[in-house]
């Protein structure tokens, strides 16, 4: 979800309060430096699908998709959205796609579900003031049990008693949704007033899984507070990368460098550029390497995304760094594998998801890749296949 969200006056919007100001000190080059292999990934379009704006399905508004993932056990995919309880509870929707070597040719939604608490009671919005409310935002299958895992960004209130402090999370639920249980996350990630860990709406957004299951990696959308500033018309800023256990156990952090902001914003619009890793994918065959999503959205200029074939292989292990401000770490060298504006698509937009699909007759591995349109009549809720070599 992004700060355009709030200037499209949604019901479901959040501001966006980050400053810009000079990022922090890399040792690797922020622009693409080094090779994360041999040959890097390359993608082209294969095709896209406009899902219908507001499209009701079994008494749910179908909208506000932030992540997807292919389910190998029964071969649909399934979608999060992330209404925050506002239209109605915070769910999850499955589809069938229809997605080959000619392009995307239909999008047929299955089922839906609401996440629910230990107590089986839906999430409540966070107009009820309780502290209990989530911000869906990505979803994976387990590849062993085929359970979902679901990440919520939680939420720093814009002021000390402005609200509650709801940290982020990574939970276990069902194919109905029942709560199964939670995952332990870095200790990091957590929110404190204490003007320390993610900024508001920059926690995690991103969790994949890699190493046939075997190792669970996530990212922040943007950086800590202690980190240092976040992106702007001149630096970039480090983002962190964690690879941990099934079980929760730290095996590395890393640093992830995002790009600078792309064009000046415009002067009138009271909304600040916007930008973040919502999404990364591990590649099948390799531990170390990862597809990462980059989202930045400037007033305008819209929207822009790249995908980066990145590895942390050769990064600095940051876990015991308090700080990454001002120090000298190696971080993760990264690839461009495409920028959209470049793919030939009939719009590009929020694109905040992706997940492996099927190989392909020609020898790549197809992409999925969905849109947030924030439930805004001038956004599309957008499914896109690439074909990746």
């Amino acid at each position: 979800m992004t700060s355009s969200l709030a200037r499209r006056a949604c019901a479901v919007a959040l501001l966006l309060t980050s400053t810009l100001a000079p990022a922090v000190a890399a040792a690797a080059p922020p622009d693409g430096g080094g090779r994360p292999s041999e040959r890097a990934a390359q993608a082209r379009l294969l095709g896209e699908k406009i899902v219908p704006y507001k499209l009701e399905f079994q008494g749910t508004t179908v909208g506000g998709f932030s992540g997807v993932d292919r389910n190998r056990c029964t071969g649909e995919y399934v979608f999060i959205s992330d209404d925050r309880s506002y239209l109605q509870p915070a769910r999850f929707y499955t589809a069938k796609l229809d997605v080959d070597a000619a392009g995307v040719h239909s999008v047929d939604f299955t089922g839906t579900h609401p996440f629910l608490q230990e107590d089986g009671s839906v999430y409540p919005s966070p107009s009820a003031g309780d502290g209990k409310a989530v911000d869906p935002e990505e979803i994976r299958v387990d590849p062993r049990s085929c359970h979902y895992w679901w990440a919520q960004e939680g939420d720093r209130p814009k002021a000390v008693g402005a609200g509650p402090v709801i940290q982020p999370s990574v939970q276990f639920a069902g194919p109905t949704g029942a709560h199964l249980g939670q995952f332990r996350l870095p200790s990091n990630y957590e929110v404190t007033m204490e003007e320390r860990g993610p900024r508001r709406n920059q926690a995690i957004e991103a969790i994949t899984f890699g190493a046939q299951g075997r190792i669970v990696t996530s990212a922040v959308e943007g950086p800590l507070i202690q980190d240092g500033p976040v992106p702007d018309l001149e630096h970039g800023a480090l983002v962190r990368v964690t690879r941990q256990t099934r079980g929760g156990r730290v095996l590395g952090q890393f640093a992830y460098p995002l790009e600078k902001i792309f064009a000046e914003s415009d002067p009138t619009s009271p909304w600040a550029p916007d930008t973040g890793v919502p999404s990364l994918l591990a590649f099948p065959d390799d531990p170390d390497r990862y597809l990462v999503l980059e989202r930045t959205w400037v007033a305008g200029s819209g929207y822009k995304i790249r995908l980066y074939d990145a590895t942390t292989r050769g990064a600095t292990d940051v876990q015991a760094m308090d700080s990454l401000a001002g120090r000298p770490v190696v971080a993760m060298r990264k690839k461009l594998v495409a920028d959209f504006h470049t793919l030939g698509l009939s719009t590009v937009d929020n694109t905040e998801g992706m997940t492996w699909g099927p190989d392909l007759p020609t020898g790549e591995r197809s992409l999925i890749l969905v849109s947030d349109d924030n439930f805004a009549d001038d956004a599309v809720t957008q499914i896109v296949a690439l074909a990746v070599r």
